[in-house]
């Protein structure tokens, strides 16, 4: 399974929720945030994987792609009047800003895959690229078994989402994560995605040696998905 499949699920959430303008203010304010603390002002965007915040900011840039997002995301959006368009980072105009969140750089296989990852959206953007990452290095020893589960609540009912990891024996930094949708006794079952820890040191040194010239870890602000209630580090690396 790939990211484009694990973000299909928070699209859904996003849609099942009762309090859709809520959740998308509170993340597009983050990339808001972010942007003003590293003097941006985009005018072309460019979304890895469905984030709610594409709904707002579309209304305040010239250009709005996306990297990583199903048909269904792509046509919820143009139904919602938003002129957004996939694209093919590596066939396509640098933008000024790029924002990859949900631990994009983790849903990789290897360390070689995270720094072609990392090259890619890097090579797309000649402004700033936002990410989230949590931090592996203090992690508690739960948090490796399992996320903290989230409810999402609907017009009538609510869903609960849980997210369990099962880590690799002989590399300890790689593990699976499948996920598991429960809702009125009925339980969908999506997964495993391969997974990779990623600490901070880690990807500031990737991002310096790809020509970053500048990556700040904002610590007045978190990332919170839809599916589980983990707090992540919000990082901004800009060229």
């Amino acid at each position: 399974m790939t990211f484009q499949n694990y973000s299909d699920i928070i699209f859904n959430a996003f849609l099942s929720s009762f309090r859709p303008n809520e959740i998308m203010n509170r993340k597009s304010d983050i990339v808001k945030q972010v942007s003003e603390a590293v003097g941006l002002r985009p005018k072309s965007v460019l979304f890895v994987g469905f984030n709610p915040a594409i709904i707002d900011i579309s209304a305040e840039v010239e250009q709005v792609f996306l990297y990583k997002c199903s048909p269904t995301v792509v046509s919820y959006l143009q139904e919602c009047g938003i002129a957004a368009q996939s694209v093919d980072p590596h066939n396509c105009e640098p933008v000024d800003l790029t924002v990859a969140t949900d631990e994009y750089f983790t849903f990789a296989h290897d360390e070689e895959e995270q720094s072609y990852m990392l090259r890619e959206l890097l090579a797309a953007t000649c402004g700033t690229l936002l990410t989230t990452v949590k931090d592996y290095k203090n992690q508690e020893f739960k948090d490796r078994e399992y996320s903290q589960p989230a409810i999402i609540k609907t017009e009538e009912d609510r869903i609960a989402y849980v997210e369990i990891h099962d880590w690799d024996q002989q590399d300890r930094a790689h593990w699976q994560t499948s996920v598991y949708e429960l809702h009125r006794g009925s339980c969908e079952y999506c997964g495993q995605y391969e997974r990779r820890t990623l600490f901070f040191k880690q990807l500031a040194r990737a991002s310096h040696d790809l020509g970053a010239s500048k990556f700040l870890v904002h610590k007045n602000l978190m990332w919170k998905s839809l599916i589980k209630k983990n707090y992540e580090h919000v990082i901004s690396i800009s060229k």
